[in-house]
């Protein structure tokens, strides 16, 4: 069985290939992608050439881990039956080609443990799924109560606002281009300049620069929290500003196990919004042109790819 695949084949090059996939098992799914999302985090990197070596990794290789699709074929052990709707969070079912993530691809095969079962009304919105959860992560990692703030109002910033009103938290958002400080729901989008505060108790970090610690110390309440969620090549900051405050630093990293399978539910009771998050769709035999959008388009909060053609 063949599957046509994004493959990057070197940093800032990247095509549509033909791809033999692995033999399912027993407990794998077949499953046929309908929708895929752009990561305008860890694909930049990857896309940049900016992703730190790690095992595994190497070009060419197969992106992503944002896909929405069908089961078309089931193992008897694989606890999902034909034509279940599902999201997958990446595959490696590539042969020798690297799969850093390998979900980007027209037809996938994975553990049926790996595909979460999901309402196929969900559509497109669904490859939002894993970028809620690592929001619903950095959240729980985060602890905030009361008032808190975050920076950067990409899809990651909005979905951490999103969660932080569901529970009670009156987040401030900040964002330095106008173009993405439209959007909000249930809280404030300023620029930084523009907030006065500098007794946050909570600082929630999502922008990814390397030299924005400073700047977020000085906002701190004494004993304040700063909380990276973005990702980050090295972060550095003044001592003494820190040491006056006693402030506190955690990491929140991707989403972990159990944390999908939470934030399906609170999407499906309509706890959490997805809505108004995907800002551009593309084909996905025009792969090659949507990529750069992605990540150099600051109107594009999400790229999704559509493989209805394919």
């Amino acid at each position: 069985m063949e599957s046509v695949a994004v493959v990057m084949e070197e940093p800032r090059r990247l095509s549509l290939a033909s791809l033999v996939l692995d033999e399912p098992g027993p407990a794998d799914v077949v499953v046929e992608t309908l929708w895929s999302g752009v990561s305008a985090g860890t694909e930049k990197l990857l896309y940049t050439g900016r992703m730190p070596t790690f095992p595994g990794m190497g070009y060419p290789l197969v992106p992503g881990y944002e896909s929405i699709g069908r089961v078309i074929e089931a193992g008897p052990e694989s606890g999902l039956a034909v034509g279940a709707s599902v999201f997958v969070p990446g595959a490696h079912c590539f042969g020798k080609v690297s799969a850093v993530h390998g979900g980007t691809a027209s037809k996938l095969v994975v553990p049926g443990a790996r595909a979460a079962k999901v309402d196929p009304a969900l559509g497109e919105r669904g490859v939002l799924l894993a970028l809620a959860a690592t929001a619903l992560h950095a959240v729980n990692v985060a602890d905030a109560s009361g008032e808190a703030l975050v920076v950067g109002h990409g899809a990651l910033g909005r979905l951490i606002a999103r969660i932080m009103v569901s529970r009670g938290v009156k987040p401030t958002v900040w964002e330095t281009n106008p173009i993405r400080a439209t959007g909000a729901q249930g809280y404030t989008v300023l620029a930084p300049d523009a907030d006065a505060r500098r007794d946050y108790k909570h600082i929630v970090d999502v922008s990814g620069d390397t030299k924005v610690l400073d700047t977020l110390i000085q906002r701190l309440a004494p004993r304040g929290r700063v909380t990276l969620a973005g990702f980050y090549d090295t972060v550095a900051f003044a001592f003494p500003p820190a040491f006056m405050r006693e402030a506190e630093f955690r990491i929140s990293a991707q989403w972990a196990p159990g944390d999908l399978g939470a934030t399906i539910a609170l999407v499906e009771s309509g706890t959490l919004s997805l809505d108004g998050l995907i800002t551009h769709k593309r084909d996905a035999r025009e792969a090659a042109k949507a990529y750069p959008v992605a990540f150099e388009d600051p109107a594009c909060v999400k790229m999704v790819l559509d493989w209805s053609a394919l």
